[in-house]
């Protein structure tokens, strides 16, 4: 190793100092934490119930006047949050990749703009964009009264899944078209101008070329999005009308009646599933970039 090579090591480390440190103070040390919660109990004495009490266990769902609404497993909850997570994100997805295609193609001018825009709403509180939809979706909101006004009828929205739909579009749905609009942005035209003079039409471009490059991104974003839509539960409380359960709201239920170390066990457990299913999409992706190998 060369003194050139060695000094640029030693910069790189010195760079990468901040990063590491805040990724061990707010990423490792909560894990450790929520892990140690997890696998202990009041006494903290080392116990597996609070694991085996999520596949095992139900949870009650009352509603305002303490009538039991819902009796549901656990694990039957979070297949619930896994469901409307994956349709959310694949909403986003839908929608997004166009929308991150025109952006990156757009001049630089318009790309700030179309930037700024879409960021725009990230700006207000998280219970102000929720409470908004409540506005826009209840039976006597806006959009029924513009249904009513075009004689279409009101349509019940508000209070179920469809509605939970909708606010987790809306809130994550930036957090999917910036990673591929990043990526896309990047990607050089002459590839794209190659792959039409070796004969490919619009769509075989598209297959052949620009999805498996801006793939990274589409990554990204999924995560981005599947993740928190996953664990989120202020959404489904106000725009759900607190009407069925996520699993979010399964941890935020046992936090209050201060069952932390089961709570840290319902978030440990969701935590490794995810890490799952990251790993095993980043395996395929690779994969798929390869071509397969």
């Amino acid at each position: 190793m060369t003194k050139v090579e060695k000094k640029s090591g030693q910069s790189a480390g010195v760079a990468l100092l901040p990063y590491s440190l805040w990724s061990l103070l707010f990423i490792l040390v909560p894990l450790v934490f929520t892990a140690y919660y997890a696998f202990t109990d009041n006494n903290f004495a080392f116990t597996t119930e609070n694991i085996t009490r999520f596949f095992t266990a139900t949870s009650e769902m009352r509603g305002d006047d303490g009538v039991i609404r819902e009796v549901r497993t656990y694990l039957v909850i979070f297949m619930r949050s896994l469901k409307l997570a994956a349709i959310s994100t694949l909403v986003c997805l839908v929608l997004g990749y166009p929308m991150a295609y025109i952006m990156a193609r757009a001049k630089e001018r318009t790309q700030k703009t179309m930037v700024t825009l879409i960021m725009i709403p990230m700006w207000m509180n998280f219970l102000i964009r929720t409470y908004a939809w409540m506005t826009i979706l209840q039976d006597t909101g806006i959009l029924n009264g513009l249904l009513g006004k075009l004689g279409l009828g009101p349509i019940h929205i508000i209070g179920t899944e469809t509605a939970v739909v909708i606010g987790m579009v809306y809130d994550y749905f930036p957090y999917m078209i910036l990673p591929i609009y990043s990526i896309m942005a990047k990607m050089d035209l002459k590839l794209l101008e190659a792959a039409r003079d070796l004969g490919c039409n619009s769509f075989s471009v598209l297959k052949r070329v620009i999805f498996p490059l801006s793939l990274p991104g589409v990554v990204s974003g999924v995560t981005m999005v599947l993740i928190p839509s996953v664990s989120t539960f202020y959404i489904s409380q106000k725009l759900g009308n607190g009407k069925f359960f996520l699993i979010g709201d399964a941890i935020e239920g046992q936090y209050i009646n201060q069952d932390l170390h089961f709570a840290a066990a319902i978030a440990f457990i969701l935590m490794v599933i995810l890490l799952v299913c990251m790993a095993l999409v980043k395996y395929f992706t690779a994969r798929l970039v390869r071509g397969g190998e």
